[in-house]
Order: structure tokens, then C-alpha cells, then sequence
């Protein structure tokens, strides 16, 4: 038995993989084998060097020793979300392929007679097969990854050298599978969406930065966050000005565009609204 080696580990999985027909089963592997190499390929990152251990609906890779933990979560992540999602832009929801990805480190056995002896590998699975990150990535249809990562990763690299990456988009999350024991604290995004509101159920805000600021102090409102404005029979009324259709009446009063979008209203006292 050799010494096992401290290693970074990548947990990748395919959602929905089993809901796919045999012939959409075969043709997601090859495909998702072909974003991941090209993703690795384009920033800078050699797969062949990549020890894996395959299964039909993602992979388990442990990386070489001298590669960059910051190449891999900074700019490798970024770039298979932008090749996944310019990828499934083309393609039926039955056909697309969006990925939970996990990464920790850890002490590692390379030579198991069935696999990759070790506890940090027990753990990256157990974050991919997490819940809060299942249901994540089902809130955000449009996304190609969501990403989660051990307190540790999160510390180490996302915070000290994120890349492309922004920490301020990460949201602290609890690992929990009851049957197997687990129990552990993760840090969870969706890559290039805002998950600082709503919140994903089950998940906390990471804490402020110094000075102020965080994911409270970025957030944009959504429609349905606003208050509802006061509705009469006629309309919107903003002051003395309603909105009727794509009508403002009031003193001086246009009204450029559509209710329920933004509205512009000029001239006298009544100024802007939006």
C-alpha cells in the first residue's frame, strides 16, 4: 500500500441523467466528456493528466499535484458554465446537460483495488449528491453549473483567489445525509446567477465583507419584490399622474412603454418613475 497524497478533488454529476432515452444517455457521455475536455483545454488545463474514475452520469477526478486550485475553481468552473450554456441554447430541456460540481482536499489512496480509498472522497460525493445543490440548479433553468465547495475551498481559494469567480455570490449551506451519518457546512453558487434573493431554501447569506457591502448591498430588486403600487378602476396611479394601458393622463404627463415594465414619465413636477 502506498502513502495516500493530499489532492484536490472534483466531483462532477449530470442532472437528470436517468430521465434521458438509452440514445440520449449516449449521446449526453459523449458530449460531456467533450465540454469538460475543452473547458480544461481552454484554460490551460490537461485532462489526460487527470486520474478519474468514470460513471455513466458524471465523474470522480483527482487532479496532479502542481495543478492550480485557483485555475481549476476560478476559470475552469467559469468556462464549462459558458460552454454548457451556449451548448444546452440549442437544444430541447430533455436534451440539455447542467451539472452539480463539487470540490475538496484531501488525503487520498491512488493505488485502491476498486476505486480512491479516502475520506475526502467520501466527502465531495456527499456535496454533489447534496439536496440544497439539486435544488439550486433546478431554480435557475438557464444556468450550467452549480457549484458547491468544502468551508475549506471556500476560505483557502474562493475568498483569497477567486478569478472569475465572486465570492460574494456564494451562500453558506448544511450537508445533511441522515442514513450515512454526514453532517457538514458547504458553500454553495450557481455560476453567473444572483442567488442573494429569493434565498434558496436551507442556505445563509455569507457574512458581510469588511467595510460593508455583501450580497445585501449588490442586490437588485425584482418586480415582484416591490410594493404594489395604489390600482383604481382607471389604472396606475403615480401623484397626479394615472396610467390607463400605455396612457399616462395628468398635467403634462407621457408615458413611454408598457405597464409592468419600465415606465418613464416626464414633464413638470411629476419628474421620473421606474
Amino acid at each position: 500500500m502506498r502513502h495516500p497524497e493530499r489532492r484536490l478533488l472534483i466531483s462532477v454529476d449530470m442532472e437528470r441523467y436517468s430521465r434521458r432515452t438509452n440514445l440520449q444517455q449516449y449521446e449526453a457521455q459523449k458530449d460531456f466528456r467533450d465540454l469538460l475536455h475543452e473547458a480544461a483545454h481552454d484554460v490551460g488545463l490537461d485532462r489526460v493528466a487527470w486520474t478519474t474514475q468514470q460513471a455513466g452520469d458524471g465523474e470522480l477526478a483527482i487532479l496532479p499535484r502542481d495543478v492550480a486550485e485557483s485555475r481549476v475553481i476560478g476559470r475552469f468552473v467559469p468556462e464549462l458554465n459558458r460552454r454548457l450554456r451556449a451548448y444546452n441554447s440549442s437544444r430541447v430541456p430533455a436534451a440539455r446537460i447542467r451539472l452539480r460540481v463539487a470540490v475538496h482536499q484531501g488525503l487520498v489512496h491512488l493505488d485502491g483495488a476498486n476505486g480512491f480509498p479516502g475520506n475526502a472522497v467520501v466527502f465531495v460525493c456527499r456535496l454533489c449528491e447534496a439536496e440544497p445543490v439539486r435544488r439550486a440548479l433546478a431554480a435557475f433553468p438557464d444556468a450550467g453549473v452549480a457549484l458547491v465547495v468544502s468551508a475549506e475551498i471556500y476560505r483557502d481559494v474562493v475568498t483569497e483567489y477567486p478569478e472569475e469567480m465572486r465570492p460574494e455570490r456564494f451562500r453558506r449551506v448544511e450537508v445533511v445525509h441522515p442514513d450515512k451519518g454526514f453532517q457538514e457546512d458547504a458553500w454553495l453558487c450557481v455560476v453567473d446567477e444572483d442567488m442573494s434573493a429569493p434565498p434558496t431554501a436551507g442556505t445563509s447569506a455569507p457574512p458581510p465583507a469588511p467595510g460593508g457591502g455583501g450580497p445585501a448591498a449588490e442586490h437588485r430588486r425584482e418586480p415582484s419584490d416591490l410594493p404594489a403600487r395604489p390600482r383604481d378602476a382607471g389604472g396606475i396611479r403615480t401623484g397626479d399622474v394615472r396610467v390607463d394601458g400605455q396612457n399616462a393622463i395628468g398635467h403634462g404627463a407621457t408615458a413611454i412603454g408598457s405597464v409592468g415594465r419600465d415606465v418613464t414619465f416626464g414633464g413638470g413636477r411629476e419628474g421620473r418613475a421606474r
